[in-house]
């Protein structure tokens, strides 16, 4: 039987949505504290209607332990799931069951297919595309006024960019930004009736329902795609995808499917998130602002690691033990769930200097907000960078007053640390 340590679920319940819900300084309070104990902290699962829950979990909350369970996936691994604290029901895993759960040789077999979508030749020849989608919503946001920076701005560009990649038409644009808003959103009452608490049958039912049926739509979009560019192919994504022949493998129809949501959701979230948050950041951190906007070409690339890092937009991921294992002082026993937090790493004191200061000019800045080293090192990273990039340079090119116009409307979520909502200000030019 593992030793158990750490706080009870009362003290610090990272299990639970309460936890979530508390202002960010709480919380970065909560896992400073994780972080100065000996040993990594245990906490059980809570019930879930339908989902069969497991023993619990150990929080991963340190820079090093991060970084070494993310080298070896032989032994943390991503099977059977790497997003979720309980296991997906099997009739949830045809639609979440993508690369970024799974292990070799599924893993490799796939990430060696869609990969070439993401190499520095194919980035370059998207990255005039990202130019122009950036100067047009910039052009619209000058036109209509200040509002809601998260649907003006934070979420267009990469949805459009990832849409157009994979060749979605523009009519089905928002059904992708909805259906991905109730995926990535499932604990949110705003998406799904959620509440923190105890969370009833028929309440967590409606929820299933919603989080399957956005899926299952998305899944369906896919296939609808997959279909007409094998018979015609058009030169987008899903046609390099439907027809490539990598060492003689070729993706099914329920892997397209799967990569397809993995692609509209996570390849929209990191970037969604992180602009939304670099708005807040540099109108909370003025210094910040100034010192981007005296040298925004020599220091614009520091400013998107640092957004990254310091916002996290992506909580955690799971890893499950294939053996036993001792790291860093603490024996791990084959079966033990952990999950890697992202955002405590990223504030870990061992490896930033002052790590709860936002400073563009941080260097070296070897964050882990694109997940760990390894093999599963975000995919679409560098696409993520430049989209990041280049909005900013336009928005503070164009509209340098711009900023927050109050708080925002946080997700209720312990996976995705993002905004619904964020209003923004600006003098037109």
């Amino acid at each position: 039987m593992t030793t158990r340590s750490g706080p009870a679920p009362s003290e610090i319940g990272l299990s639970s949505l309460e936890f979530w819900a508390l202002p960010g300084e709480a919380r970065e309070a909560a896992f400073a504290d994780l972080r100065a104990r000996e040993h990594p902290a245990f906490f059980p699962e809570l019930p879930v209607p339908f989902v069969r829950p497991g023993e619990g979990f150990y929080a991963l909350v340190r820079h090093a332990d991060v970084s070494e369970a993310s080298r070896h996936p032989e032994i943390f691994s991503s099977e059977p799931s790497a997003t979720s604290i309980p296991d997906f029901p099997a009739y949830m895993e045809r639609f979440f069951g993508s690369l970024i759960n799974m292990d070799d040789p599924r893993h490799a077999k796939i990430r060696r297919i869609v990969s070439r979508a993401f190499t520095p030749k194919m980035l370059d020849k998207t990255e005039e595309d990202v130019r122009r989608r950036a100067a047009r919503i910039v052009d619209e946001l000058i036109e209509t006024g200040p509002g809601d920076f998260v649907a003006k701005v934070a979420v267009r560009l990469p949805v459009e960019v990832i849409c157009d990649m994979l060749g979605i038409p523009e009519r089905d644009y928002p059904r992708v930004i909805e259906r991905t808003n109730v995926i990535l959103g499932n604990s949110d009452p705003e998406y799904t009736g959620i509440k923190p608490g105890r969370v009833g049958r028929v309440t967590a039912a409606r929820a299933l329902f919603k989080i399957i049926w956005a899926a299952r739509d998305l899944h369906r979009l896919a296939a609808g795609l997959g279909r007409q560019r094998v018979e015609n192919p058009t030169g987008d994504l899903v046609s390099a995808l439907v027809n490539a022949n990598v060492d003689g493998e070729r993706l099914t129809v329920r892997e397209l499917g799967s990569f397809f949501l993995l692609l509209v959701v996570a390849g929209n979230e990191t970037t969604r998130t992180a602009l939304s948050h670099a708005l807040k950041l540099f109108t909370d951190f003025p210094d910040q602002r100034a010192l981007l906007l005296e040298d925004l070409e020599g220091r614009i690339g520091g400013a998107v690691e640092e957004i990254v890092r310091y916002s996290t937009p992506v909580i955690f991921m799971r890893r499950n033990l294939t053996r036993d294992h001792e790291m860093n002082g603490h024996t791990y026993r084959a079966g033990d769930k952990v999950l890697l937090f992202y955002n405590s790493a990223n504030r870990d004191e061992a490896v930033f200097e002052h790590a709860d200061v936002f400073d563009i000019t941080r260097g070296p800045n070897p964050h882990v907000g694109f997940g760990g080293p390894g093999p599963h090192f975000c995919l679409g990273a560098n696409l993520a960078r430049r989209e990041i990039t280049v909005m900013l340079r336009e928005l503070f090119t164009r509209v340098p007053d711009i900023r927050a116009a109050g708080e925002p409307d946080r997700l209720l979520s312990g996976f995705i640390n993002g905004y619904k909502r964020l209003p923004c200000t600006f003098t037109a030019p």
